[in-house]
Parts: C-alpha cells; sequence; structure tokens
C-alpha cells in the first residue's frame, strides 16, 4: 500500500519536467512540415480558382448526416435530414452545401456493418465528383477505441488510450492504430479523429479521462506519436486533440465551457508535450477544444475562437502548418459566449481550417458568407484554409482514386489476424492493483462456481457487452462455471439484496464497477457481498480510480474501458491464463483525502 503526501502543484508538475525536452526540439523534422512540391500546390491553387465562393465555403464544413445510404436512406433518416439540415439525403448535402468533409456517428445510422459504411463512403464521394468542380470528401469518426468508437464489431475493436498508456509498450499503440486505420481505409473513412493528446491530470474529468493516455506528459507524447504514426501509416488522416489540452477540467464542454487554471509554465510542461510530438510525428489535422485557457488568452475566448491560441501558439509558437478542426461546434463550450452566426466566423478568423458539425448549416454557411461579401473574412483567407484542406486529401490520395471496394473490406476489415493482434495487445493492459493473500489468480479447483455481478452500461459501438455476461462468458470458456446477475451503475436495495443471496455459496463473486463515486450504491453493493465472506474481485470497467472507494476487497483489476477485448482479457489475468503486466498509467488518489496518492504512477502487481 502506497501512501504519499503530495500537493496539487506537485501533481500538475512533477512528471512533466523531462516532458519539455525530448520533444521540443523534435518539431524541427517533422513531415507534416514539409511543404507540397510545387507543381502540386500550382494545380490546387488553380482548382481553387476555378471555385465560386458559395463553393470554397462549403469545403471548410465537416457535416453530420443522417442515413446508411448516400441517395436511399430509410424515411426516418430522410425526415431526421430535412428537420435538421434541409436536405433529404447526403448526396443532396454534397451538392447543396459542396460541403469538404462528412463525419459519421453509429446514432445517425451511417455505421450498422463494413460494407454499407463502404458503400456509403462511396456514394459520398460520388457525389463530391459529380460537382462543377469535382472535389473528393474527407470522411471523417471518432473511432478513438475503448470507450469511443463509432464503428463496432464485425470490425476489430483495439484496446483505448489509458489501456494502452497502461501497457506502456508504443510499438503496441502504433500496431493497434495502424490496424484500426486499415480497417477505416478499407470501409471509405479516411481521417480519424484521434489520437487523444489530452494529458489527464485531473481524475474528476468527466470528458477524458480513460480516453487519455495517462498523466504523465512525457509517456503520453510517447504514445501520441505512436499512434499518428500507425494511423497515417495506414493510409488516413489523423487529429491530434483537443488543443491545447483537455485534460485538468472538472467540466464537460458539451455542456458548459471549461477552464483550465495552468499557467503558462505549467501548459508548456503538461500539456503541450504531445502536441509537439504530434507535430513532429508528422499529425495532419489538430482539433481545438472548446475550453478557456486564460494563460494563453486573456480574453477567455474558448480556444477553439481564440486568436492568440490558434495562430499564436500553435501556427507560430509550434510552428504547425497543417489543418486545424474545431471540436464539434454544437457543443455548448463553443456556444455560450456567442451565438450560432457568429462561431463559425471567429473560429476561421481565429486560424482554424475545418468547421465540424454546426448546429445549424444553413446558418453557419451563410454567416461565412457574409462575413467574407461584408469584409470581415478576405478571400485569400478563405483559400488560404481551402488549400490546406486540398493539399491533406491530395496527400491521401483522394483525388487519384476515392473509392474501395468490397474486396478490401472482406480482406481487411475485422480480419483473424486483427483479433487475435487486438487481444495480444490487451494482454498487456490489464492492471492488478490489489491481490490480498494472493487471491489471482483464480484455481478451477479451489475457486470454480462464480458469479459476476456489476455495471452494465452500454457499449460505446452498440455491438459489444453487456458486460457482465462477457466476462461470465469468457470465465466460463476458461473452465469456471459462471452466471452473470446485472445490477447497474446504481442498483437498488432489492438488486442488492438478490446479488447478496445469489452470492451465498459461490467460491467468489467478480464485480464490474463503472465510475464509483462517494454516494455511489455501487460501494454498498461491493461491502454487502464482502460481508457474505466469499472472496471480492473488483474489476473496474472504466475509470481506475473506483478502489479508493471501496472496502473488503480481496482484489482489484483495472480494464479502462468495458468492450469486449478489455474484458476478456481481464478474464484471462483473472483465470492466470497471462499474468496482468498493465501498469498505472495515472495516481489512484485517496478518496479521504485527495491530496495524498493510494497508488502512484507505475503501480501494478503481477504473478
Amino acid at each position: 500500500m502506497h501512501d504519499r503526501t503530495i500537493s496539487r502543484r506537485t501533481l500538475l508538475t512533477a512528471t512533466a519536467v523531462a516532458a519539455a525536452a525530448v520533444t521540443t526540439t523534435a518539431a524541427a523534422v517533422s513531415p507534416a512540415r514539409a511543404r507540397t512540391p510545387v507543381a502540386v500546390r500550382d494545380r490546387l491553387r488553380r482548382l481553387v480558382a476555378r471555385m465560386s465562393l458559395e463553393e470554397k465555403v462549403g469545403q471548410l464544413f465537416v457535416m453530420r448526416v443522417y442515413g446508411h445510404s448516400a441517395t436511399d436512406p430509410d424515411q426516418a433518416d430522410v425526415d431526421a435530414n430535412l428537420a435538421e439540415i434541409g436536405v433529404r439525403t447526403a448526396a443532396e448535402l454534397v451538392s447543396t452545401y459542396h460541403v469538404g468533409g462528412i463525419i459519421y456517428f453509429a446514432w445517425a445510422h451511417n455505421t450498422r456493418d463494413p460494407h454499407q459504411i463502404a458503400g456509403l463512403s462511396n456514394g459520398i464521394q460520388r457525389a463530391g465528383l459529380a460537382g462543377r468542380i469535382p472535389v473528393p470528401l474527407l470522411i471523417a469518426t471518432d473511432q478513438e477505441h475503448g470507450i469511443v468508437a463509432r464503428v463496432g464489431k464485425p470490425a476489430t475493436l483495439l484496446p483505448g488510450a489509458m489501456a494502452l498508456g497502461a501497457s506502456g509498450s508504443r510499438s503496441g499503440a502504433r500496431e493497434a492504430a495502424r490496424i484500426a486505420g486499415a480497417e477505416l481505409a478499407a470501409m471509405g473513412i479516411n481521417q480519424n479523429y484521434a489520437p487523444d493528446a489530452d494529458v489527464n491530470v485531473n481524475p474528476a474529468n468527466p470528458v477524458i479521462g480513460v480516453r487519455s493516455f495517462g498523466a504523465d506528459p512525457q509517456a503520453v507524447a510517447g504514445m501520441v506519436a505512436a499512434q499518428v504514426t500507425g494511423y497515417q501509416s495506414a493510409g488516413i488522416a489523423t487529429a491530434a486533440k483537443h488543443f491545447p489540452g483537455h485534460g485538468d477540467t472538472t467540466d464537460d464542454s458539451h455542456y458548459s465551457l471549461p477552464t483550465i487554471h495552468h499557467t503558462r509554465e505549467q501548459w508548456t510542461e503538461l500539456d503541450a508535450p504531445p502536441f509537439r510530438a504530434a507535430i513532429a510525428a508528422g499529425v495532419t489535422s489538430i482539433m481545438t477544444a472548446h475550453i478557456v485557457v486564460p494563460a494563453l488568452d486573456p480574453s477567455e475566448d474558448p480556444a477553439t475562437l481564440s486568436h492568440p491560441i490558434v495562430t499564436g501558439v500553435l501556427r507560430e509558437q509550434l510552428g504547425y502548418r497543417g489543418v486545424v478542426v474545431t471540436d464539434a461546434l454544437g457543443m455548448e463550450g463553443v456556444r455560450l459566449k456567442y451565438g450560432d452566426a457568429r462561431v463559425p466566423v471567429l473560429a476561421l478568423k481565429a486560424g482554424v481550417d475545418q468547421l465540424l458539425n454546426p448546429p445549424d448549416l444553413k446558418l453557419a454557411w451563410n454567416a461565412v458568407l457574409t462575413a467574407v461579401k461584408d469584409g470581415e473574412l478576405t478571400v485569400p483567407r478563405i483559400e488560404e484554409s481551402v488549400l490546406r484542406i486540398l493539399e491533406l486529401k491530395e496527400r491521401l490520395g483522394l483525388f487519384r482514386d476515392p473509392y474501395v471496394t468490397g474486396r478490401d473490406v472482406d480482406r481487411t476489415v475485422g480480419t483473424r489476424v486483427h483479433l487475435a493482434t487486438a487481444d495480444r495487445i490487451a494482454d498487456s493492459t490489464t492492471t492488478l492493483l490489489t491481490n490480498e493473500r494472493g487471491l489471482l489468480p483464480l484455481s478451477r479447483r479451489r475457486e470454480r462456481n462464480l458469479l459476476v455481478v456489476g455495471a452494465d452500461p452500454a457499449s460505446p459501438s452498440g455491438t459489444t457487452g453487456p458486460p457482465t455476461t462477457v466476462l461470465a462468458s469468457a470465465l466460463n470458456e476458461l473452465g469456471f462455471s459462471a452466471t452473470a446477475l446485472s445490477t447497474g451503475t446504481a442498483p437498488a436495495a432489492a438488486r442488492i439484496d438478490e446479488a447478496v443471496k445469489a452470492a451465498r455459496g459461490k467460491d467468489a463473486v467478480v464485480v464490474a464497477t463503472y465510475n464509483v463515486s462517494a454516494t455511489s450504491a455501487q460501494r454498498t453493493l461491493v461491502g454487502a457481498l464482502a460481508e457474505t465472506g466469499v472472496p471480492v474481485v473488483t474489476v473496474a470497467i472504466r475509470n481506475p480510480y473506483d478502489i479508493a472507494r471501496l472496502s473488503g476487497v480481496a482484489a482489484s483489476l483495472a480494464t479502462y474501458s468495458w468492450t469486449d477485448v478489455e474484458l476478456r482479457a481481464a478474464a484471462r489475468v483473472i483465470a492466470g491464463r497471462v499474468r496482468p503486466r498493465g501498469l498505472l498509467p495515472v495516481p489512484v488518489q485517496r478518496a479521504d483525502d485527495p491530496a495524498r496518492v493510494l497508488y502512484p504512477v507505475g503501480h501494478g502487481l503481477s504473478y
């Protein structure tokens, strides 16, 4: 048991000092900083010169659209498109607004299955090439893996960022990104809004958490660079996010406007290194955050709308020349200070290139047109961003051939090799936090009869889980006799009583916990199960901090996500088929005294 006194300032800076020196000089050799060949750039300039102002402005937008098909979506999706965008289909969206990109979401019914996704992508590209000025599209999604995944099974699902951070393996992170990138490319998705470059130093962070590789800027920088390399080796664009760093906030920018209180020195030491590393690795785009950082911009504008941050820090100080994309413009963090008509104009004035998913496309599109006609934005400023976007499309080979085939899908997506590699990578991520009296690994002779209870959050992709069933099934396949009982994230007293009754006579109980708080009924559940005398093994299936609020636990694991690949790996650790090798990438602080660390970065047991 580790119990060290640590101040807030020490927590912010102790792990950061070495990182700045490691990453500061690397940007000088960045492939992304190399200029596009003159002949290619001249050809793209001529293309831009042929565009109308409306076509140029359209290239700046990346928009959602409902439906599984570009031309023949279901009627419910047609209705949704008419209500939100004023068009019927993705093809009409492209022809009406000349958008430069489209973003896929599962909830928009874009990602039913790999062949459907490929067909949708091809339909969108056909619409782009059918325009007066034929231009292919950037087709993007958020496929971070772990707790954020838009494309699910049968595509390969891999460990998320904090799980990879726990593994400590940059080669594993690179390979995970290469596989993910290859599968996205096979489905016609050519831009992934990943990796997350935030350094998560705040356990209460509600929006980043396990989406970050960890709390050590040097370790995060290495992982970010590895994933940028992996994704881009597969031929897709990446977007390191969320600049200038969203890792130390207690607010969620989807619903409010967070403030980061780091000094400029703390920002340089803590938040900047992963973005410097991404730039050095040749990252093709960087996503801005809807956060206020007074030390970087005293006006307290959101970073997305801040010229001192986007142009002054990212462009001039860090020397980044690639595409800058906003986080989604429908998030409250960017909408609170200015209206929806001002936000896209201010973002472009700040130095942004791509405007992601505005809540009202017609309003945003016309606002930019009006700003140009009124002289607030100049045509050269618009053309500067359009040229960057077209250069990225050229770099991805989209002007040569933007289409994919069913054969691409069949030979790439969810292959046996990819699935086996995902399991192998996951085997190095599970972290064993406690193991009283050497309970783990469980023995099929002594602890054969198991009960698996706990939280069953919805699958990030809608295609995996539920977690308790997955854990029980995996343990059964490993020779145990396990039954599953879902108790949820807020079990009622009757459900807790049911779990206690089911635990009697069992040899051990495995409890999946999910972000246990001080008042969480999950604490009551774990305590009641421990009082039965049956050994309790907890598995934190999201944030690894749960153990600080639990008592009576015989052993505790952290998986950092609840998708099948992480849960199967945890089952193999519980059963002793693999040794736990994950090490905490973030500190776990004491619940009764957050200034003291219960388990430090690097903690992890094995056997």
